[in-house]
């Protein structure tokens, strides 16, 4: 059974240990992750920090259970976000321009194309969005953006079966400038909850690199975001510096970003806070999905798809938008990688093209598979690669991905590589048909940039 977009779960224990047996099954055939004993987690970058962190630096499971026990914000038998969560968000496409005017006109568009229906509920509004604080420390809204003030957003979306999403920093200052949340946790947290708030994206801009401030801040904030008692699910924002694979779901976020910002552009070939593809994020995907899973995701950042070079901060580098064959490719990766689908063009004024590609119901159900697992690649050969997810009834989703510049080309896929010994049902969920049954190796034709999905079954 696939789950679309619930935001909480009840469950009789707290993790899902299968989870973690899938990904160490897994590990064999796995390219990009090497065999690590299951009771050590290595730290894989170098953080900023007074007492260094080395890399390779390993922790053994006591200590890792330790640092659960200590930051650990989790509600016994509830899940928030048990699938990867699904919608739009303001930033590329109107960063400080954005209004309640605006934000009603997204909620109509997304209920009235079918998108909300489809499983894109959340409208989240990043920064300027906020007109400062008032005597009491409490924040208030733009006067002239919103000036019926957040509660009524809230209700708006509400009334329509959609959810309300903000932004805020864990720094005096946001990104953009304006007042953040760090000193005012427990009063930003209770506002949220009185104004219907159901997701919350917390920015790092402007607090110190070191890794210990970063969990001890979110830490901090998140504890204040539950006391409240309402479901929000927690979006942690620190651009992967830290590894926040490793501690974010210990300190009790839903979900964290993992790369730079994204751009609009398949490659940027290079890779800092200002130049950020397609092909940069999955590289640094490939290691990390053992850390994912029902209500803890790894966040590669924004789908691109629509935009069409049209964004403001999205072209940052020289991005300049991408071809519809690179949108469909992101799509087919970010729902290979239970990444949370977030869009973030105009959906107001959409093509046939944008539509088909977000509206693929075959692909939301692998993103949304109540499993969690995400895709880990197995196969890499220059610029072939495979990559496989385990869904949760048996079957596997494989992306067949080219990623030569140039030409397409015939690809070679050995199933054997999930296990599987006898005849398997394929079936292409771009082309919405079954292909037959095929042995021991799977051959299609890839174009350049593309991503060819299929649904493997065991017959």
């Amino acid at each position: 059974m696939v789950r679309t977009n619930s935001w909480s779960r009840t469950t009789g224990q707290q993790d899902n240990n299968n989870h973690d047996n899938h990904d160490n099954n897994n590990n064999n055939n796995n390219n990009d992750n090497n065999n690590k004993p299951a009771t050590m987690t290595t730290i894989t970058t170098i953080t900023f920090t007074k007492t260094p962190i080395r890399k390779g630096t390993r922790f053994c499971a006591p200590t890792l259970l330790l640092l659960g026990l200590l930051f650990s914000c989790h509600v016994f038998g509830q899940t928030l976000a048990p699938t990867p969560p699904m919608g739009w968000m303001s930033w590329n496409q109107f960063e400080g321009d954005i209004s309640e005017a605006i934000v009603f006109e997204i909620a109509d568009a997304l209920v009235e194309s079918g998108l909300a229906e489809a499983g894109y509920t959340l409208i989240s509004i990043d920064d300027h969005w906020e007109g400062g604080r008032n005597e009491d420390g409490f924040l208030y809204p733009d006067s002239m953006k919103f000036p019926n003030g957040m509660k009524v957003v809230g209700d708006y979306l509400h009334a329509k079966g959609l959810k309300f999403g903000i932004y805020t920093d864990i720094a005096e200052y946001t990104c953009g400038g304006e007042v953040g949340s760090y000193g005012y946790e427990e009063n930003d947290a209770q506002s949220f909850a009185d104004w219907g708030v159901d997701f919350i994206k917390c920015d790092y801009c402007g607090a110190p690199k070191d890794l210990w401030t970063a969990i001890d801040r979110y830490k901090n904030f998140i504890a204040a975001v539950r006391a409240t008692e309402r479901d929000m699910v927690f979006a942690i924002c620190e651009w992967g510096a830290r590894s926040p694979w490793l501690w974010g779901k210990e300190v009790g976020g839903n979900m964290w970003r993992t790369t730079w910002d994204c751009r609009d552009t398949w490659e940027a070939h290079q890779y800092d806070a200002g130049h950020c593809g397609i092909m940069e994020i999955i590289d640094r995907q490939a290691t990390i999905a053992r850390f994912a899973g029902p209500g803890h995701w790894n966040d590669p950042d924004m789908l691109m798809v629509g935009l069409y070079g049209k964004g403001k901060s999205s072209n940052a580098g020289g991005a300049s938008g991408m071809t519809v064959t690179e949108y469909q490719s992101q799509m087919s990766l970010w729902c290979l990688m239970a990444a949370p689908l977030l869009m973030c063009h105009d959906v107001r004024d959409m093509d046939a093209e944008t539509k088909r590609i977000l509206m693929n119901k075959e692909l939301i159900a692998v993103n949304q598979d109540e499993a969690g697992f995400q895709a880990n690649r197995i196969w890499k050969d220059g610029v072939e690669e495979v990559w496989a997810k385990r869904l949760s009834d048996g079957d596997w989703a494989i992306g067949i991905l080219n990623r030569d510049n140039n030409q397409g080309r015939n690809i070679t896929f050995d199933l054997s590589k999930l296990r599987i010994k006898d005849a398997a049902k394929v079936r292409d969920l771009w082309a919405h048909e079954d292909l037959g049954s095929f042995g021991n190796y799977l051959t299609v034709w890839v174009a350049s940039h593309e991503t060819r999905v299929f649904r493997i079954s065991v017959n």
